[in-house]
């Protein structure tokens, strides 16, 4: 298979990349929200979107466009986005399964960079088995709006979105798929939605959980139907990797380059073992992209994301060991641990080990993940369930 890219994807690079370089050099850093409608400005939100619903004012690309641009964003190291989950997840759901109404109402803030969107899957119980959930939508008597009770966590952003994709149960004494609805939520509700961060392990704070009190969602902002929620929610996850994943293995590149400089400045470069580590994560990084590059395109295909996930998640969690194992036992100090009056700190490998503990669980654990394969891919029988 070909993996190089022609004459018009390589221009479309340089105009990423020039677009990129400017925008970035100008002043401080601009805030997560200011960066979103800078983005929205230039027509760069939205570049997977099909276009024949509308284009809501962004441009689109071809699919190998799609993977330049994310590519060159992740090369720039460009802020992290706070828009994403709006425009990789929401957007493409409602262009396959909304209402014309819905997709005018909220496509065009999501393009131009104004609404920022959280996900609302998961909960205490119910992670990686979803169909688990318990929070509840109920009609209200005059029959416009949902009053909405339950809990959510891990809801990366919560604290700065404004609205909320949330996967409920619609149908009282429904189980497992059956019963369930996407419903689409303003989180400025005061009173009836309370958010609470959740600090890691390396100090960061973009998960939290999400209580709701009674809060409302209109009757019209259904994705899908009542009770089709399974099937919307589950083509939702199937979009959640692909593209997202090439983007992600340059931020794995750019972290292996810094465990392999430290190898370099200690001399553990030297030892034999540690060698054979450094060169087994450099080739698998890039069995990772050509299996990205060869999947991408394969919507509805069970194994693909599952695929992804395992080998990912494993190799980054790895790298992050590593990364100690080079520092030696200097990995338990901060740069600031023999000044008393700076505060302590971790650097960016110390950050990336602790945070990487918990990328064989999050996005469908190592378990779930196999259990896809095994039950979808090779047609193994099912594992027992209650």
């Amino acid at each position: 298979m070909d993996f190089a890219f022609g004459p018009e994807d390589e221009a479309f690079r340089e105009e990423a990349r020039g677009w990129l370089a400017e925008h970035l050099a100008t002043g401080p850093a601009p805030t997560p929200r200011a960066w979103e409608r800078e983005l929205g400005t230039g027509g760069w939100i939205g570049l997977a979107w099909d276009p024949a619903h509308g284009t809501y004012g962004n441009r689109t690309t071809t699919l190998i466009g799609q993977v330049v641009w994310a590519e060159e964003y992740a090369r720039s190291q460009a802020p992290v986005r706070l828009g994403h989950l709006g425009e990789t997840l929401l957007a493409p759901t409602l262009l396959a399964h909304g209402t014309a109404s819905q997709r005018d109402r909220f496509l065009p803030a999501v393009a131009r960079g104004e609404d920022i969107w959280c996900q609302g899957y998961s909960e205490p119980g119910a992670g990686s088995d979803l169909a688990a959930l318990r929070t509840s939508a109920v009609l209200t008597d005059g029959g416009g709006t949902y009053r909405i009770s339950g809990q959510k966590i891990w809801t990366s952003y919560a604290h700065e979105a404004d609205w909320c994709f949330l996967l409920a149960r619609t149908t009282e004494g429904s189980r497992r798929h059956h019963g369930l609805s996407l419903l689409l939520v303003p989180m400025d509700q005061p009173g009836r939605i309370e958010v609470r961060p959740i600090r890691d392990m390396s100090g960061a704070a973009d998960f939290n959980e999400v209580f709701f009190d009674g809060a409302e969602a209109d009757v019209e902002h259904v994705v899908g139907g009542e009770g089709n929620g399974w099937r919307v929610a589950m083509d939702l996850l199937g979009r959640e990797r692909g593209l997202s994943t090439l983007a992600q293995q340059i931020g794995f590149a750019a972290e292996l380059e810094d465990v392999i400089r430290l190898a370099l400045d200690t001399g553990a470069a030297a030892e034999p073992v540690t060698r054979d580590r450094i060169v087994r994560h450099w080739a698998q990084l890039q069995a990772m992209r050509w299996n990205a590059l060869r999947t991408l395109g394969t919507a509805g295909d069970p194994g693909a994301p599952s695929v992804a996930k395992l080998l990912w998640g494993r190799w980054h969690q790895e790298l992050g060991e590593l990364a100690m194992l080079i520092r030696g036992p200097a990995a338990t100090l901060g740069p600031a641990a023999w000044d008393a009056d700076r505060p302590y700190e971790l650097d960016a490998l110390q950050r990336m080990f602790l945070f990487s503990r918990a990328d064989t669980i999050h996005s469908g654990s190592d378990e779930i993940q196999r259990t896809v394969i095994a039950e979808r891919v090779l047609g193994l029988p099912k594992e027992p369930r209650p």
